[in-house]
């Protein structure tokens, strides 16, 4: 089994799925002491309760605080809380927003939508990687972990419309990339987990609502089964392994991200998402043929 015996760890959005679950996971594997943050005191409450309920992770001390990662002065005071514990050896930045009423294409994304997923995706990943490495050298460790929280939306593109989202998820792989490199000699490693859609609650309602997916070219959207939504039978079509992830998988990949198990596992992207990346994605709408094709010399009688 991986472990993180011994070691601290802070995680941003703990109150989400994947936070809850890395949480879970970290105190299972091990760990010592473990921060756990959010924007919302409520959600915490709830989590603290959820964790005291579980005999697994009894040995593990909990810590809590509200922080807004995109105010530098709360996210300083957040990870300074470690100091008196020996500093921090992991920190997962998992805080993020989707802002999928505010988001959209190159004419339909708002202003708004750039403005939420910089501050929190971007700009609140910067300022936990910034705090971490300070952290770690005031505690004068050899070696660290920050995992942050990026999405296979910013690896490939999306044909439903999430624009801002989808360049602050692409931001996130580009900057733990650069950041894994220049403090690679202090022996802080930086990595990037990418997960797939994973089945949870908002992810079902989502689907189960119906938008205009059922519109335009019936040639674009794949026969419904009965019951079934446009927009859902457009999306699980292309899930290699039949089904959506869960967050336990991707807890179970930050796990082994903060091992020393990935010792050598530096400004990469890890991908967890049944094989999704690596194949066919259908966009909406009917095909629209290259100018090649239309002008006849992308056609086999023009070679």
């Amino acid at each position: 089994m991986l472990s993180l015996k011994g070691k601290n760890a802070v995680i941003t959005g703990a109150a989400g799925a994947i936070g809850t679950q890395t949480a879970i996971s970290f105190a299972e594997a091990g760990a010592s002491t473990i921060l756990l943050s959010d924007v919302s005191s409520d959600a915490l409450a709830r989590l603290e309760k959820l964790l005291a309920s579980k005999p697994s992770c009894s040995s593990t001390r909990f810590l809590t605080q509200v922080c807004d990662v995109s105010n530098e002065e709360q996210v300083a005071a957040l990870l300074g809380q470690l100091d008196e514990h020996g500093g921090i050896d992991i920190m997962v930045n998992n805080a993020g927003v989707f802002p999928t009423d505010l988001d959209g294409d190159a004419v339909t994304v708002t202003p708004r939508a750039w403005d939420l997923t910089y501050r929190i995706n971007v700009l609140g990943t910067w300022l936990g990687c910034k705090h971490a490495v300070l952290s770690m050298r005031r505690a004068r460790k050899s070696s660290g972990s920050i995992i942050n929280l990026s999405s296979v939306a910013g690896l490939i593109g999306s044909a439903t419309s999430q624009l801002a989202y989808t360049a602050s998820k692409g931001a996130v792989i580009a900057m733990t990339r650069e950041l894994g490199i220049v403090h690679a000699r202090e022996g802080f490693r930086f990595n990037a987990l990418c997960p797939g859609p994973l089945d949870s609650p908002m992810l079902q309602d989502f689907l189960d609502a119906e938008d205009d997916d059922s519109k335009g070219s019936s040639a674009s959207v794949p026969a419904t089964a009965k019951g079934q939504t446009a927009r859902r039978v457009r999306r699980e079509v292309h899930l290699p392994q039949g089904r959506w992830g869960t967050p336990l998988e991707v807890a179970g990949a930050a796990v082994f991200l903060a091992s020393d198990a990935s010792s050598f596992v530096n400004a990469t992207e890890l991908v967890v998402d049944g094989g999704l990346t690596k194949a066919f994605v259908t966009p909406e709408g009917a095909p629209h043929h290259s100018v090649l094709s239309r002008s006849g010399l992308g056609t086999r009688s023009s070679l």
